[in-house]
């Protein structure tokens, strides 16, 4: 199999570099794959390796400019199942949603998914992603028990808590930077019904979104969305929705959930997303949940995935992309950080259409991994250029000021001072990363920039273009 020169990107189609890329049909051809791309950068034809899975990372975390990169979408097989137990073997290839189709009508259910079903076995681990259940079942690996990855070597070995902790404890949430995930042995929740009882409210400022998110603990998934271009007494303004699966289908609805599968077919022009339209979009968006509660069965689908049912929303943001900033503080009872985020990009008149926020509970893995203890905030920009790369520089200093991080698996433009000031234990990271990996083989566009993998940083510019053709992403 040979390695084909493209133009890939992240979600966020920004940035979008120029990689050597391989699709292996089958695990087998993984291993010789990895030893072709050792040689490779021995003669220094490449800068590394790195997977990429669906390309659902917003930023460059599975990028490497002019490196080897992995797409383990072939890697799409299920191994075992046990239906007493929820237990499910298969490999990292494999999808939330081909999960969900398979095992959904058996009753079972990722035990945690993002706001999207496209979204990688191998992904969800080297994220370390997290759902609107965060308070209550932790992030995806709380419920991994081992997973097989080929390691720097060469060699395939299963890894766990207890066998290569170390290996293990930096892999989640190592962004692909530790190995390559083959497979992964995980727990499904059992669920009566893809039914959920899910009731909306409006809040009318950040302090009642407090009040009711502290609520809200007979419901096991919270998420709010937040106006942030609101200011003054109705900073904070938004609809926070909490839910639960309904214990049976009987308690639900009955038939299929049936929907018109929606695209965006081509890029829209820059000027349709701009602070004008991200004002009117807020207002009407907040004004659609005209009544003070309401409650409703709801599919989990368009709760889940409300993105979901339009394929390449992505593209709505036009060429020049769109950039996402997920930001989490620890607990503050006057939430100063969280109204100074807001209050900043209210001044800065730069809207953001999707903004969610949400309260995290006291799980925190250490490393890379994002979620810990405290309030998320996360927000879509269209790339506005050097205007936006400048208010989230802001951004980090409050964010920093206050104890907290940015996500890395949706960042596109952190440096080094910053990264290490938000995740004061990256050395300890680092240290077990060298010690799987001492000559550097697994690397990526953000490990370079960040400084955790040899190589020249890539500074990520709002003129950043593909050199040639159309970036490469999952729909």
């Amino acid at each position: 199999m040979s390695w084909t020169r493209r133009t890939l990107s992240g979600w966020g189609r920004y940035p979008r570099l120029d990689c050597d890329v391989a699709t292996p049909a089958r695990r087998g051809l993984v291993p010789d794959l990895y030893d072709d791309a050792r040689a490779r950068q021995d003669r220094g034809a490449s800068a590394g390796w790195i997977p990429y899975g669906l390309g659902r990372s917003y930023g460059d975390a599975p990028l490497l400019e002019n490196g080897s990169v992995l797409r383990t979408t072939g890697l799409g097989r299920f191994q075992s199942f046990d239906p007493q137990t929820g237990r499910l073997t298969c490999q990292a290839g494999v999808t939330l949603a081909e999960i969900l189709e398979v095992f959904g009508p058996r009753g079972f259910f990722p035990p945690v998914v993002p706001g999207t079903k496209f979204v990688t076995v191998g992904g969800a681990i080297a994220n370390d992603i997290h759902g609107k259940n965060h308070h209550v079942d932790g992030t995806f690996t709380d419920h991994v028990e081992s997973f097989e990855m080929l390691c720097a070597d060469g060699e395939v070995r299963t890894v766990s808590p207890t066998a290569h902790a170390d290996l293990f404890h930096a892999t989640v949430g190592g962004l692909g930077l530790t190995g390559t995930l083959l497979s992964a042995t995980f727990r499904l929740a059992r669920v009566g019904s893809p039914w959920l009882d899910v009731e909306s409210i409006r809040v009318r400022d950040l302090d009642h979104f407090f009040e009711v998110s502290s609520e809200s603990g007979a419901f096991s998934h919270v998420v709010t969305w937040i106006d942030c271009l609101a200011r003054g007494l109705r900073l904070g303004r938004g609809i926070f929705t909490r839910g639960r699966h309904l214990p049976d289908a009987t308690s639900g609805r009955t038939g299929l959930l049936s929907r018109l599968p929606l695209r965006v077919p081509v890029d829209l022009p820059d000027w349709v997303l701009n602070p004008v339209t991200a004002r009117v979009f807020n207002e009407l968006y907040y004004r659609k949940q005209w009544r003070a509660r309401s409650r409703a069965v709801v599919h989990y689908e368009p709760w889940f995935f409300p993105l979901d049912a339009i394929h390449q929303w992505n593209r709505g943001y036009g060429r020049r992309g769109m950039l996402q900033y997920q930001l989490v503080v620890p607990p503050d009872p006057e939430h100063r950080a969280v109204r100074r985020v807001i209050e900043h990009v209210a001044r800065s008149g730069m809207g953001t259409f999707l903004a969610v926020i949400k309260e995290f509970g006291d799980r925190d893995h250490g490393g890379l991994s994002f979620p810990r203890e405290g309030v998320t905030l996360a927000l879509d920009f269209p790339n506005y250029g050097r205007p936006l790369l400048d208010l989230l520089d802001e951004l980090d200093r409050l964010v920093v000021d206050a104890g907290g991080r940015v996500y890395l698996g949706k960042d596109a433009r952190l440096g080094a001072d910053m990264f290490r000031a938000m995740y004061p234990n990256w050395q300890e990271w680092k240290d077990a990363r060298d010690r799987w990996d001492p000559e550097g083989r697994f690397s990526s566009s953000l490990g370079q920039r960040v400084g955790l993998v040899p190589g020249a940083s890539v500074v990520a510019t709002s003129s950043k273009r593909p050199t040639s053709g159309e970036p490469e992403q999952a729909a």
